[in-house]
């Protein structure tokens, strides 16, 4: 007897130990499964904002990390409540196909363009980041690119475009595990002594890991908009769109835009991420 009740309390204990703090008050423990591009997963602040929605809900969150082309085709096949990606020619698409309910601004940083301390292309300073990769292209120095449909690949493409070039030749390497994120894109750009174009809080968390240097910033086509989209419970009945909703609410909200605007700043010195809901751009 008393053997059975020692087990029974070690199980009870050890499944509230299990649970994020306060989640013991909560009658029920609902998780909802999130897709999600893999930047803001590296850099933590999907983690942070998981956990905080956790702490106040009792609504536990999975994600699972892919590039964001990847990550919508996850969401499209129903198994997925939401996913927060960066790619808005692919959202749109994704919604207006009934896979998704509506986008929603989350959050915004900025891509660079890194190189060598070296700049045998001699970008450094330049202001227009399509005039920057012309000069790569004509250089024919060596560019490292994910080359996954990626967020990431997607607004390098769309520069390249406004750059009238079709990037091709031993020059442009497509680093071949792209899909890992851009975390090990940029570790191998560095080894290659290559340019690229990676997000700027990829490049701060690595910063003191690599020897690239940011030669082209500041330009508006730079800017890296993220958004969360509720997939469809009219297509999916199975989905979470209740819970999903109150998580897309909650990240809508000021004490997850608070998160948002002050993380990285102890850390790193400056904040990885810029809030961009409505109620975000009032802080």
């Amino acid at each position: 007897m008393l053997r059975h009740l020692f087990i029974c309390t070690l199980a009870t204990a050890l499944g509230f130990a299990a649970l994020p703090a306060g989640a013991a008050d909560f009658p029920a423990q609902k998780k909802i499964l999130l897709a999600s591009t893999i930047g803001p997963i590296d850099a933590g602040i999907v983690g942070a904002l998981e956990e905080a929605f956790t702490r106040k809900t009792g609504i536990m969150v999975a994600h699972t990390g892919a590039g964001t082309g990847k990550a919508i085709q996850m969401a499209e096949t129903g198994k997925y409540d939401l996913v927060l990606v960066h790619a808005k020619a692919l959202e749109e698409k994704f919604v207006a196909d009934g896979f998704g309910t509506k986008r929603y601004d989350l959050m915004y940083n900025d891509f660079v363009i890194l190189g060598p301390a070296a700049d045998p292309a001699k970008i450094k300073g330049m202001r227009d980041a399509a005039a920057a990769l012309k000069v790569i292209a004509r250089a024919q120095a060596p560019f490292v690119t994910r080359g996954d449909r990626s967020g990431t690949h997607v607004k390098e493409l769309e520069v390249w475009k406004k750059a009238g070039v079709e990037p091709q030749g031993t020059w442009y390497q497509v680093f071949p595990e792209g899909a890992k994120g851009n975390a090990p894109t940029l570790a191998f750009a560095n080894d290659q002594k290559a340019y690229t174009i990676m997000d700027r809080a990829t490049y701060i968390t690595m910063k003191p890991k690599i020897s690239l240097q940011i030669l082209v910033e500041r330009d508006d086509i730079l800017l890296n908009y993220m958004t969360v989209i509720p997939v469809s419970p009219a297509k999916f009945p199975q989905v979470r769109y209740t819970e999903a909703m109150q998580f897309v609410e909650w990240l809508q909200g000021r004490e997850a835009q608070t998160i948002i605007r002050d993380f990285g700043k102890d850390k790193y010195g400056e904040p990885l991420f810029f809030p961009n809901s409505p109620e975000g751009k009032k802080l």
